[in-house]
Formats: structure tokens, sequence, C-alpha cells
């Protein structure tokens, strides 16, 4: 049986499909060539090991998925243990502006600290992040956290950062409680999905207060939401962010009462040494921006 074949239907059964499998693999590989060494395999078993739409091991592939997971989900822990017991590689994911403005100067400290380090960035929002940690696909998350950690993950509270609502001075909006006391919102809303955190936070305030304001305009980042504001296109629901300065286009009005949120960081399972470092260091850089 060829070792390869089994750690290419490995990724496959582990991530849920060949695509999803290309996108984790550790190494550069192709998805005709991935589907053509598992059709080899189930050649040479003679037996189909999973129905490709929707994805669904056969119970021949379970059990072999079964019989290869210990082995090869314990290949990174080994080859750590052979380095020393420090792992040299590390997999954030994170927002675009955390990305931007904060994570470069805190890996020049690390690598300091682990000159062999390599690391894998990856952008998204919590509720992703959550998903691939519970996958073993990030090691760490740099995200807006509830109070509660999500199941099997642990989780450290960085800084709270209160919401705060984004208008155009010409607008003619001098404090967020103007809003609240209409009988209705022309302004159109900037938002993120309605999913996420900020977004969902926002609207629950809303309700409490028996206010109905809806977005018109939804964005992938706060940053967008920024632009849109500027060029006159509503007001926007976003964060007071450390160090942040705005342009004479826009003007952040606190929302007086809100709720703030707060950014942390999720990871599973046990702390490395690498680890451990880092969240060490990402709490030093959150109480110098408190």
């Amino acid at each position: 049986m060829n070792v390869h074949h089994l750690e290419l239907f490995y990724y496959v059964a582990k991530h849920g499909g060949i695509m999803p499998a290309v996108r984790n693999i550790p190494y550069g590989i192709q998805q005709p060539a991935v589907s053509s060494q598992i059709a080899q395999l189930e050649e040479f078993l003679g037996v189909v090991l999973f129905h490709r739409r929707p994805f669904a091991l056969t119970p021949e592939g379970e059990k072999l998925f079964e019989f290869i997971r210990p082995f090869f989900s314990n290949l990174k822990k080994v080859a750590d243990e052979l380095q020393g017991g420090q792992a040299r590689h590390i997999r954030i994911g994170a927002s675009t502006i955390v990305l931007r403005e904060h994570l470069p100067e805190l890996l020049q400290t690390m690598r300091r600290k682990f000159p062999e380090l390599r690391v894998s960035l990856r952008e998204g929002y919590p509720a992703d992040f959550e998903t691939l940690l519970e996958r073993e696909e990030l090691d760490l998350a740099i995200t807006l956290i509830g109070k509660k950690s999500p199941a099997n993950l642990r989780s450290l509270a960085l800084i709270e950062l209160p919401p705060v609502l984004l208008v155009n001075p010409e607008s003619g909006i001098a404090a967020a409680e103007e809003l609240w006391k209409r009988d209705r919102i022309e302004t159109p809303l900037i938002s993120l999905p309605a999913a996420e955190t900020v977004a969902r936070s926002f609207q629950e305030q809303l309700r409490q207060r028996g206010v109905d304001w809806f977005p018109s305009i939804e964005v992938s980042s706060l940053e967008l939401i920024e632009t849109y504001v500027a060029n006159g296109l509503g007001a926007g629901v976003a964060l007071a962010l450390p160090g942040k300065k705005y342009s004479g286009r826009v003007r952040a009005l606190p929302l007086n009462g809100f709720p703030p949120m707060v950014l942390g960081a999720l990871w599973s399972g046990r702390k490395t040494p690498l680890l451990e470092t880092f969240l060490n260091e990402l709490k030093l850089r959150a109480q110098r921006l408190a």
C-alpha cells in the first residue's frame, strides 16, 4: 500500500473533500493529482472510500481513516519533540487590521526569540476561526471573543474596544443619541454581516432601546465601513481602535451605554513554548495599547 496515497486520503477525510484537502495539505499539490492518487488507492483496495457529492466516507473509508488518523495527526507533535520540544511553525488567524497594524512588529520580536520561526497568516471572521481551530487548521486566532469560550477552545482577553458610530461630518449628526429619538432613521446604515459580533451586538442594543435601524450596505471589514462613510454613503458601526486616527471626512461618535467588544486570543489543545511566548507578547502589546 502506497503510504503517500494514505496521507492524501487522510487529508481528504479530515477536511471533507478533495478541494478542502488541497487547500490544507502542507505542500503544493493540485486537485487532479490528489484525485488520481486517491483513485489508485481505491483501485488497489478494491473499495470505494468516500462519496464525492455530498462528501461522506463509506464504511470502508471510515475504517481506514480511523486506522491511519493517529499516525498522521501526531506527526507534527513528534516533529516538535525531535526538534527539542519546541515548535517552529505557528498558524495565526486575525482580522486584516490586526494582521497589518500589529502582527509585523510582534513577529519581529518573536523572530529574535525563535530565529527559525515560520508563520502562516490567515484573515477571516471570528466564526471562521473557531471552526479552523476545532479542525486543528489554526494554532491561534486573534479575534473578538465572548464572555464564554466556545467548547474545546481556550481564550485570553487582551483589550476592550468600545463600539463607535462613524458619521460623515456633512451629515449633521452630532451625537448617536439624536438618531434614537427619531421616528424613522433615514441615514443608511453600513455594517459588517449580521452574524458578526459587532453587528449582532449593535442590533441587540438597538432592540433594547426600541430602535429599528437595519443595514443598507453590508461590507466585509471595518476599513470598508470607514471608506464608505467617508464617501457620504451613510453611517457605520465600528470599534474604537487604539491609536486609530480618522480622516477629516469621518467622525467617530461614542455609543454611550453600549457594551465594549473584547479582543482576545483563542487556541485549542496544549500550549507549546512557542504559543506560550506568543500569548505573553500579545498581553504585553495589549497593555501598551491600553
